[in-house]
């Protein structure tokens, strides 16, 4: 199903409170850390600078995919497969600026696409 550029990007608000109290937790709450850490060095900048020679998905760029493979790592995930684990989990749609996450096939054709340049 294809999915129009406004349907997937969002704003990746920096929303960086942090306070010690008695709460329970999302699962990925502690990516509102590294949210902060990725907007210090600029990552999604850096990561499209790699990719801006290959031809992107006008929805999902390499720079995108590879963001949201970091992420999967940071979380504990290492088969693509488990995107579908936290695809409807909010903060990391929102760490990463997207309203909705790619499919496996769509990572696994960005990936096939990446040339030894990059």
């Amino acid at each position: 199903m294809k999915h129009s550029r406004a349907d997937v990007r969002g704003k990746a608000k920096l929303g960086l409170d942090i306070r010690f109290e008695e709460q329970s937790l999302i699962s990925y709450s502690g990516l509102i850390v590294f949210q902060h850490i990725f907007s210090l060095i600029d990552i999604k900048e850096r990561l499209w600078r790699c990719f801006h020679h290959l031809k992107a998905n006008p929805v999902y760029g390499h720079h995108m995919i590879m963001m949201l493979l970091v992420v999967h790592l940071i979380i504990g995930h290492r088969r693509l497969r488990d995107v579908d684990y936290y695809r409807d989990d909010e903060m990391v749609k929102r760490v990463l600026g997207l309203k909705r996450l790619p499919d496996v096939s769509m990572l696994s054709r960005a990936l096939a696409s990446a040339d030894e340049q990059t």
